[in-house]
């Protein structure tokens, strides 16, 4: 008696193909998130070569994000369509007080940096306060806002274009703008009429402060104060979608 091999259940038959065609989808889905990258590097073994990895990442995206900009604008401009083009032109309109297109002129420039003591070795006793050797935040937001008050067209920080939602905060030993660490010296520049901008500055109470703490021995803090001939401020190449938190509901469980 001749015994017949099992016959393979449907089930099997169909879960084969499945199988594949899932595993070839997820190759695809991977070689395209790689870009020709390693989804798995290897263990960085210094903050170097981590943060040059950041940056090199983030300058991929940031070329990407232009170019879809780009097409974007293409696209737009290539619409025949009466309502479009007006809203267009309107947009074209709001990019310069919006910090979108790049400005160039006359302007002034102010460099802030920490007091050569700043790392806490050499401090003399005739400093009370440790802070004072060190820029902070404040002292790089009340720059700018001498400067809008003098009129300034543009302003940038460390090169980057200051808008209405940039942000400036203290991080450990460095300033973080737009998420990004910088470290001082602090170079601070605005586009505009001269003699205004030095005013402005001129005038500021807390400026005054702090450019008196520049010229004490004990203190000496960065203080640099330059007129240029042309300042460049390129456009605000950031993200402009706001993002804020929302209050949530509170729960009837509590109370």
């Amino acid at each position: 008696m001749v015994t017949r091999p099992p016959s393979r259940s449907l089930a099997w038959r169909v879960a084969t193909p499945l199988v594949g065609l899932l595993s070839g989808a997820l190759f695809v889905v991977s070689a395209h998130s790689s870009e020709g990258t390693d989804l798995r590097p290897g263990r960085f073994t210094d903050l170097a070569s981590m943060v040059q990895y950041d940056a090199t990442r983030a300058d991929r995206l940031n070329q990407r994000v232009s170019d879809l900009h780009d097409q974007v604008n293409q696209l737009s401009s290539s619409v025949n369509n009466r309502q479009v083009q007006q809203l267009t032109r309107q947009a074209e309109r709001m990019k310069f007080p919006a910090g979108l297109s790049p400005v160039t002129g006359p302007g002034i420039t102010v460099t802030l940096s920490d007091a050569p003591q700043s790392t806490g070795q050499d401090t003399p006793d005739t400093v009370d306060n440790p802070n004072l050797l060190l820029v902070h935040q404040q002292d790089i937001q009340a720059v700018v806002n001498a400067m809008w008050k003098g009129g300034a067209q543009a302003v940038t920080i460390q090169g980057k274009r200051v808008v209405s939602t940039t942000g400036i905060r203290c991080i450990g030993n460095s300033v973080q703008l737009q998420g990004i660490p910088y470290s001082q010296p602090y170079r601070i520049q605005a586009v505009g009429d001269v003699t205004r901008l030095a005013n402005a500055i001129a005038d500021d109470s807390y400026l005054q402060v702090y450019r008196a703490d520049a010229a004490d021995p004990d203190i000496h803090v960065g203080w640099d104060e330059q007129i240029e001939d042309k300042v460049i401020a390129p456009a605000y190449d950031g993200l402009t979608d706001l993002q804020y938190a929302q209050v949530l509901p509170q729960s009837d469980a509590g109370s």
